[in-house]
């Protein structure tokens, strides 16, 4: 969506960002790098509580073309790849400061939040689980496939009778957990959001595919990808690489590591916790 605005901004005032962009080369500290290799954090969270603003930085299609036809060995040389881990790396610590102060005013402990979570994935899971059902036997039916149609009502039934046993367990930890149980709130261990255990399907849903939490669920993902050895303090050297520092206008300074495990399977790039599967 924020490439489509850009092209249709471009568009309007008559390419100014293209026309600079072929002035400029694939090293240029003018060049985002990051969007370069991937996707840059700006373009990932447009109108919404996190919108970033527009990158400082200039997105240009032609040196991304650039930049992806190029030899594997010359993309070494330009160790663009360790500059996108350490640019996702910033906004994921950002957002692991913000989930780490948010579970502490909910004044949980660590067990109590992945117990939660755990049901609420298996609960949200059994729900697709029995409206998929619900759906094949209606068409079973409609074809006069009336044994298979039980077969998969005897499913259905088994699903909803495993779901409600998940929201009494969810409802009982909820009235037991610490201070804060009474809130019915938790965090989402992904985006920081705060989410009630009293939310139905619906909501849960339109939290876990919003833009906000996926923005930052291929941000985990997308870091837990990079091989070990891009995570070091120093990025690795090539042939005819300079080993002196840079930052954000070209100074080598060094990412904080990952505080926690990976991904998780859905969750926490970084995090080590998280909504196991992918909500």
């Amino acid at each position: 969506m924020a490439a489509e605005q850009r092209k249709l901004l471009e568009q309007l005032m008559g390419n100014p960002i293209s026309s600079r962009a072929s002035q400029l080369s694939l090293t240029d500290p003018k060049v985002c790098r990051s969007y370069l290799v991937g996707t840059c954090p700006h373009d990932l969270f447009t109108n919404t509580k996190q919108d970033l603003g527009p990158c400082p930085k200039v997105h240009s299609e032609g040196l991304k073309t650039e930049y992806e036809n190029l030899p594997p060995q010359q993309k070494q040389r330009h160790n663009f790849e360790w500059d996108y881990m350490r640019d996702l790396q910033k906004y994921i610590d950002e957002c692991n400061r913000r989930i780490d102060a948010a579970q502490r005013r909910l004044e949980k402990t660590p067990d109590e939040i992945r117990q939660t979570n755990v049901l609420l994935k298996s609960i949200a899971d059994l729900s697709a689980t029995i409206n998929v059902g619900l759906s094949e036997i209606e068409v079973l039916g409609d074809l006069g496939e009336v044994s298979r149609a039980y077969d998969e009502f005897y499913k259905v039934r088994l699903a909803a009778a495993q779901k409600a046993e998940r929201e009494r367990e969810l409802k009982a930890l909820s009235d037991t957990s610490g201070p804060s149980g009474h809130q019915k709130l938790q965090v989402c261990d992904v985006c920081g959001a705060y989410l009630s255990r009293l939310d139905n399907d619906r909501r849960l849903a339109d939290h876990f595919y919003g833009k906000m939490h996926l923005g930052y669920a291929q941000m985990r993902r997308t870091f837990d990808a990079f091989p070990k050895e891009l995570r070091g303090g120093r990025p690795p050297r090539g042939p005819g690489m300079d080993d002196g520092p840079r930052g954000d206008d070209g100074d080598w300074k060094g990412p904080r590591g990952p505080r926690r495990g990976g991904y998780g399977g859905g969750g926490g790039g970084g995090r080590g916790r998280g909504y196991r599967g992918g909500w």
